[in-house]
């Protein structure tokens, strides 16, 4: 493939095509993404968001990045956490921006509500409006997988955080057994698109969705995609089997 071409599912399209080819998808999906997102998983990304905020540990005063924050799941997390970390010791308030690039997913988090520290704003994740070294953390969720230059992302990624600043990215991934992937590809193909046709009344976006989780690097490669960008201490914790994987690195 390409310089010119990304992937936007199974199929490879222009660059200059996917965003607004994603972000159609999004449009569509937003109204119900949350309810998607428990069913399609029976709760299970919940836990996962939990445990991505408990590595996380937001502290009073830091600035957090939610990039592709959608509905602001994860960003609310942090700032409940933040806020009970300055409840006990003290401190200045937390800021959480939320930065998604599809305006109808922002549209639908500040409809949803949630808490005061979270600032929302529509931007791109390869171009984010943010000054250098400006955050004291960065996390993206089921996000990166939908930029059009994965490695471009992860070097923006780097030039707002602060020398110090922490990179978690949350991401489907590939299960690290045989009959764990059979099973995991066949609930994907067979019942996720059914359960979108049937639920938010459009199967075409969700077949991208799973198509999509099976076009993005690998766990080792995502790794060393991250040692490239400019990350030390790179690693990962795979979720139920590898079917989720956080990866984790410092701004260096």
């Amino acid at each position: 493939m390409g310089d010119s071409s990304a992937t936007f599912g199974f199929s490879d399209v222009d660059a200059a095509q996917k965003p607004g080819m994603v972000r159609g998808v999004f449009d569509r999906v937003a109204s119900r993404y949350d309810l998607m997102n428990d069913l399609m998983s029976a709760g299970v990304h919940r836990v996962w968001k939990d445990m991505v905020a408990a590595r996380l540990n937001p502290q009073p005063g830091e600035t957090i990045i939610d990039c592709a924050g959608g509905t602001g799941d994860m960003a609310n997390r942090f700032a409940r956490m933040a806020r009970r970390a300055q409840q006990r010791r003290g401190g200045a308030d937390a800021r959480v921006i939320v930065i998604d690039y599809n305006a109808e997913m922002v549209a639908a988090g500040i409809r949803r509500g949630g808490q005061p520290d979270v600032a929302w704003a529509v931007g791109d994740a390869q171009r984010l409006p943010l000054r250098d070294a400006q955050a004291d953390a960065y996390v993206i969720s089921f996000g990166l997988r939908n930029v059009t230059d994965i490695q471009g992302a992860l070097a923006e990624a780097r030039r707002v955080l602060k020398p110090g600043g922490r990179f978690l990215c949350l991401e489907f991934s590939r299960p690290v057994t045989e009959p764990l992937q059979k099973a995991y590809d066949a609930y994907s193909f067979k019942v996720i698109p059914a359960i979108g046709a049937w639920v938010a009344g459009d199967r075409a976006s969700y077949q991208y969705l799973v198509e999509s989780i099976r076009r993005f690097p690998e766990q080792d490669r995502l790794a060393a995609m991250m040692d490239q960008a400019g990350f030390g201490r790179v690693g990962y914790t795979n979720f139920t089997g590898g079917v989720a994987a956080l990866h984790h690195g410092w701004a260096v």
